[in-house]
This record gives structure tokens, C-alpha cells and sequence, in this order.
């Protein structure tokens, strides 16, 4: 295909219009475009083509990300695109494919033809790039389907920022129930609530409340870990990020994705403004919920708001009322599983398979000698006191 022909298909990017964006396409236009001026301009414009290039690494993985990561019109009718866009799709394939087959010496020929200057030989050079893994737009829609499409599709994990931005998580915590010993009827629970969410079927928002370090939060990753390549998306949200909801919901809405909102340590005071504003978007609030996100929460007090025996024996007429209003937030929660302090048999049990797992050489009645002792000093057994437990002896054994 002649250079100016290309440069023209790809300029007539419809459907995936946003990658005329995209920095290696860019920098190929400037090339094109280049090529119409000078030499001192083409050489300016291809060092920065294999600037970006090398910087990449893997220019066909950044494209197919960049495609991924793409909304457009096709995404917008993926149920049942027309003839029409899925011709317009396959152009637009075809293009991108085109350039990503181009090579550093083609580029130099094309130059050196024009400006009659073997110097430009002299130029770095660069390979062609692996194609897309799909032809046509027939098969581009197959992808987002399979896949999915736009911002979430970047990673499995997000937290939300101070400005209300949602962010990836690059490097999410990799946890799996198999890490989790014990409390097998609380994970049982909320693995059946999420298989319904997942499924499209009615799912609660759930509040996960009890002892610290007991699991509730490792839980709530680890469920998601479980389900991530079903395409079920986590957004880690701090409670000062309420307000957030809003922008949460839009951007969540039109995603193929499910989400789970992720408030951990959850807690109010009584002034807290937030607090109100939680139990609306939850339940009540005239925008609504989108079906595909629900909230888990995390708490170590059932009753979110803090009060003090100062608070039930105010001067408030209505006291009953003041009573509901502390527990109205946990009750608009559909489930509520609680998270207790391990007794010594679930403790030890707990210790046995962490123990197991990591291949640690104790005998069992040291084993529980040495974690029982071990809980005394950290003020109490839990799962996390396991844990530390576990690691603590690992420790030992490898400096012996």
C-alpha cells in the first residue's frame, strides 16, 4: 500500500476515530505528513516515530490495548451492529494492521526515493509489529464481547482518587479464598450473593462487620480475585469519598463490566455529612443504583455511627427515633455477616492449614503451643494473629 494512501485510511479512522490520538499513529502522521515537506523535517519526525516506538516496547500490545480500552460507536450497538459499521470496522482494522506491518527501511526507502539523499539509509531502524488479532469488524465485535470494552477493561482493581477520579490498581493485592482458613459459612454467603450478581439475578449490598482481623477485608478481595475473569471489577472507595457516588454510578452505568464498591472501615459521627448521603445512594436516592454495582462494606461496629451512653441519654424527645437513625444505615444493607473473634479450636484450625500451606516443620502440639503463646502477646487470636504467627515462625526456620 503507497504511504499517501495510507496516510489517507487512517485518517479516515471512523469507528475507532480515538486512536488518531493514540501516540504511535500520531507520530506515523507526522512521518506522512513529513514527507511532503523536507528531509531536515522527516528526520525530526522519524527519530520521534523510534523514540516512541522503543519506548513501547510492544507496539502491537499497545494498540490492542488502546482498541480494548476504546469506546465507540460499535461498542455503543454491540448487541447488533449493522452491515455498515462493521464495513466502516474493518477499514479501520485494516489501516491500523497497515501501519503496525511497517518497517524503519520502508519509511527510509520512501524518503530516499523523494529527497534523493542516501545519508537517510543512515537513520535508525526499526521492525514491523504483529498485526491485531483481529481482521475484520465482524471479529473486533467477537473481542468485546469476549473481553469487554473501555476504561475498566484496563485492570481488575480501582481506587478512587481525592479528586474523584477512578484509577487503576496495577499491582492489586493477589489473594485467594484458598489464603483464608476458617469462616467457611461467611464466605459461602457471600460467594452465593456475588454468583447471583454475576448471573444478572437480584444481589444485596452486603456489610461484613466484627472483630479486627478477623478477614473481612482480605475476604472481600479474595472474592473478587475468584471472579475477576468473569469480568467482576472492584472500585476501592475510602468513605470521605461518598460524595463520589454520583460520578461513580455514571461512570460504572453504560460498562459491560460488574462492580463491587469496596468501603472499608466504615464508620460516622453523628455530624457526619456523608453518612446521609450513603443511605440515599444506597436505597431511596431518585437516581437509583445501576443494576450492575453493588456496595460491600466493611466495619468493625454493626451500628455505624459512633455514639457515646452521653447520646441514648440526651435531651431529645423522640429518643426512639434517634435510636433508629443510628442503626438505619447497617439495616439498608440486604446482608449483614458478622466476623467474631476465632475460638481456640477454630484458631488453632486456622494456624494448622496456614502452617500446612507454607510447609512449616513443627509438630502439632508445638504448633499450638507456640501460636497459643503467641496470641497472648498480640492481644488476641484472629486470623490475622495466625497469619503474623505463621510468618513469624517462617522466619525463624529460614534464619536456623
Amino acid at each position: 500500500m503507497e504511504l499517501s494512501i495510507l496516510s489517507l485510511r487512517v485518517r479516515a479512522l471512523s469507528v475507532l476515530r480515538g486512536l488518531q490520538r493514540h501516540p504511535f499513529v500520531s507520530s506515523y502522521l507526522a512521518v506522512f505528513d513529513a514527507l511532503k515537506t523536507d528531509d531536515a523535517d522527516f528526520a525530526r519526525a522519524y527519530g520521534a516515530l523510534c523514540a516512541q516506538i522503543f519506548a513501547c516496547g510492544d507496539v502491537s500490545r499497545a494498540m490492542l490495548d488502546a482498541v480494548h480500552f476504546d469506546v465507540n460507536t460499535m461498542t455503543d450497538t454491540l448487541d447488533a451492529p449493522s452491515a455498515t459499521l462493521l464495513g466502516a470496522a474493518t477499514h479501520d482494522i485494516q489501516a491500523l494492521n497497515a501501519l503496525l506491518a511497517l518497517d524503519g527501511n520502508t519509511l527510509k526507502s520512501a524518503a530516499a526515493g523523494v529527497y534523493r539523499m542516501p545519508a537517510l539509509r543512515d537513520l535508525p531502524d526499526y521492525p514491523a509489529a504483529a498485526p491485531l488479532p483481529f481482521r475484520d469488524g465482524a471479529a473486533l465485535a467477537s473481542f468485546y464481547r469476549a473481553q469487554g470494552y473501555g476504561f475498566f477493561a484496563q485492570a481488575s482493581a480501582f481506587a478512587v482518587q481525592d479528586d474523584g477520579t477512578v484509577a487503576p490498581i496495577r499491582h492489586p493485592d493477589a489473594i485467594r479464598l484458598r489464603d483464608l482458613p476458617g469462616y467457611e459459612r461467611q464466605k459461602q454467603q457471600i460467594l452465593k450473593n456475588t454468583r447471583a450478581f454475576l448471573d444478572g439475578r437480584e444481589a444485596n449490598n452486603i456489610l461484613l462487620y466484627g472483630d479486627k482481623g478477623t478477614g473481612k477485608s482480605s475476604t472481600v478481595k479474595a472474592v473478587v480475585n475468584e471472579y475477576a475473569e468473569r469480568g467482576l471489577k472492584i472500585i476501592e472507595m475510602s468513605p470521605r469519598h461518598i460524595a463520589c457516588f454520583p460520578r461513580i454510578f455514571a461512570d460504572t452505568l453504560r460498562s459491560p463490566f460488574r462492580f463491587i464498591v469496596f468501603l472499608d472501615d466504615l464508620s460516622f459521627s453523628r455530624e457526619d455529612d456523608n453518612f446521609a448521603a450513603l443511605k440515599a445512594f444506597i436505597e431511596g436516592g431518585l437516581a437509583g443504583k445501576p443494576s450492575n454495582l453493588v456496595i460491600y462494606a466493611t466495619s468493625n461496629r454493626r451500628h455505624l455511627i459512633r455514639e457515646t451512653f452521653a447520646d441514648r441519654e440526651g435531651d431529645e424527645v423522640r429518643v426512639r427515633d434517634s435510636l433508629e437513625t443510628v442503626t438505619s444505615l447497617s439495616d439498608r444493607f440486604g446482608l449483614e455477616i458478622t466476623f467474631s473473634v476465632p475460638d481456640k479450636d477454630e484458631y488453632l484450625y486456622i494456624v494448622d492449614q496456614l502452617a500446612a500451606e507454607n510447609g512449616l516443620a513443627l509438630s502439632g502440639e508445638q504448633l499450638h503451643l507456640l501460636a497459643e503463646r503467641f496470641a497472648l502477646r498480640r492481644n488476641g487470636r484472629s486470623p490475622r494473629t495466625a497469619r503474623q504467627f505463621i510468618s513469624q515462625q517462617l522466619a525463624e526456620q529460614y534464619e536456623k
